[in-house]
């Protein structure tokens, strides 16, 4: 598939492409529930972005020894599961990464099981940054199913995730004149493909065919409000001092540059805009080739590790 085309469909002079890439959409069943017939059975909404292109060939990211990257090797190459992995610090320190050249993913879990509803204009929902590597194991592990035992409840069962949406997406400058600059993510899907018939994953989660959302990164130095409690200071991102300074004294700031995300522990905004990006920003994305399950490279990354009936039959599973 790849990061797919864009084409103005009308001149908006203030609008400026600061990075490309695929998107990923994945649901994980609530604990014990080995099958999902309803939202009410999914436990959490997980997006993965894979940048490919941008403004700059190379993104600056955590250092690949902080934050659940590398607890693998802190650990003696044992992947963190269960609890365990809720305790790990944000990501530190930086390095960096041609995006051109090697796999830059980001693992991202948000607030609520679905994603703002893009018809509904400001509806705003929380989501933080979990994971951030170059290796796509790592984000394998995070979809994985696990077994493990609990103080109160005993043993427990996590049961892997499913892919329920893969397309392109773009994180957009734009200077409106009603507005100060604020930045967009968009996405069009290629899967699954267009059709007359109803799509119940994809339509209880929010994930309309495209969707515009402004997004905001959150300061880290400053409290959360009462609305949307944060991931807790130990866990927190620790932005490099330039990447901070640009928060000022603010609550929030502009993904701009993108490269905020590609700290674990990052915790943002995402506020529905539009399910037309056309009509608001006058921009058509394009998804490259045929809506050929043989193509996808959802599949062709991930293999086996999320079950694709969502993804391909627009049924739960």
């Amino acid at each position: 598939m790849g990061q797919g085309q864009e084409h103005k469909t009308r001149d908006v002079p203030q609008l400026e492409i600061q990075e490309r890439g695929e998107i990923f959409f994945f649901y994980r069943p609530k604990v014990n529930k080995e099958e999902v017939h309803s939202v009410d059975d999914v436990q959490r909404l997980y997006i993965v972005l894979r940048p490919e292109s941008g403004e700059r060939g190379v993104e600056e990211k955590q250092d690949p020894h902080s934050g659940k990257e590398g607890a693998k090797s802190r650990s003696g190459d044992q992947p963190q599961t269960g609890s365990s992995m809720n305790k790990t610090e944000g990501g530190q320190g930086s390095q960096e990464v041609n995006i051109e050249e090697e796999p830059l993913l980001r693992f991202i879990v948000m607030g609520r099981k679905r994603l703002p509803d893009p018809g509904k204009k400001s509806q705003t929902f929380w989501g933080f940054v979990e994971l951030v590597t170059t290796k796509v194991e790592d984000v394998k592990d995070a979809l994985k199913g696990e077994e493990y035992d609990t103080s109160s409840r005993g043993h427990r069962y996590q049961p892997p995730a499913r892919a329920v949406g893969e397309g392109v997406y773009r994180i957009v400058r734009h200077n409106s004149s009603k507005n100060k600059m604020h930045t967009h993510l968009i996405y069009k899907l290629e899967f699954p493909p267009p059709k007359e018939e109803e799509n119940e994953p994809q339509e209880s989660l929010n994930i309309e065919r495209e969707g515009s959302f402004l997004i905001q990164i959150k300061n880290p130095s400053q409290a959360s409000n009462s609305q949307f409690r944060g991931v807790g200071n130990k866990r927190k991102a620790a932005f490099p001092a330039h990447l901070q300074a640009r928060f000022g004294n603010t609550r929030y700031h502009p993904a701009d540059p993108p490269d905020f995300l590609n700290y674990e522990g990052c915790e943002f905004l995402l506020i529905s805009a539009s399910d037309d990006i056309d009509k608001e920003l006058g921009l058509e994305l394009e998804t490259e080739g045929e809506a050929d399950p043989s193509c996808s490279d959802l599949v062709r990354t991930f293999g086996d590790t999320a079950s694709t009936t969502p993804l391909f039959k627009g049924i739960w599973s």
